[in-house]
């Protein structure tokens, strides 16, 4: 088997963790609310913003054995700035206050699922840090197109809200098959259970990221169960 099925095997039991979280469950079915929407909107600002930071602080932390990882976080770098201004723009199409997102503290989850990577960048095997970019491209091929879809349609929503979930879903289908072939040149044993066991605690993570939001009015962890059940 190779190391990236190896990868998604091994996280197959947290990613459908991840994804059975009611608000994406009601999302899919086209249970939405404006709210809902600009809460993700604001915890989605709050660790992007991090994401070239962290890989930044991951290339620092390479040795000379890891020395060939360079090219390919150089591209993540480009290919991630300014990702966290198209998520403001999005919020104020939605009529929120960018500005006050900006300011503002992140949720406690989001919070926690950020210092995890820089954790694990600091003081673990850096490479760990894989686990969250299988985890948050992942995620993003699996459902930002048909969530973009779902949440716009109910609310009447114009596409400039949208900037976010479709560039990112189209651009990750890119990014993931890179990074399939990226992690089938990941050979040592160490390395790759370093990012299998942050892949599965980034879907925890991630999936506290979303259970934290406000769920649409009437809409309940219950009622999503109950959907996924059947």
């Amino acid at each position: 088997m190779s190391f990236h099925a190896r990868l998604v095997a091994e996280t197959a039991t947290e990613r459908v963790g991840l994804l059975g979280t009611p608000i994406i469950q009601g999302c899919l079915r086209g249970d939405v609310s404006l709210p809902s929407y600009l809460a993700f909107l604001r915890e989605a600002y709050h660790h992007v913003s991090h994401t070239v930071p962290l890989m930044r602080a991951f290339k620092a932390r390479l040795d000379a054995g890891h020395a060939w990882l360079e090219g390919a976080l150089d591209e993540y770098i480009e290919e991630e700035q300014g990702h966290d201004e198209w998520i403001l723009d999005d919020i104020r199409a939605c009529g929120g206050d960018a500005e006050a997102v900006r300011r503002g503290p992140p949720g406690h989850a989001t919070e926690v699922m950020v210092a995890y990577a820089y954790d694990t960048i600091a003081r673990r095997n850096p490479l760990g840090f894989f686990g969250m970019v299988h985890v948050l491209e992942g995620t993003s091929v699996s459902i930002a197109l048909m969530a973009a879809d779902q949440i716009q349609k109910p609310l009447g929503l114009p596409d400039s809200a949208f900037s976010y979930l479709r560039s990112h879903g189209t651009l990750d289908q890119e990014h993931t098959a890179h990074f399939a072939l990226l992690m089938e040149q990941i050979e040592d044993p160490a390395d790759q259970d370093a990012i299998v066991h942050a892949a599965k605690a980034f879907y925890r993570l991630y999936g506290d990221v979303f259970r934290s939001l406000p769920l649409p009015q009437g809409q309940t962890a219950a009622t999503s169960a109950a959907g996924v059940a059947a």
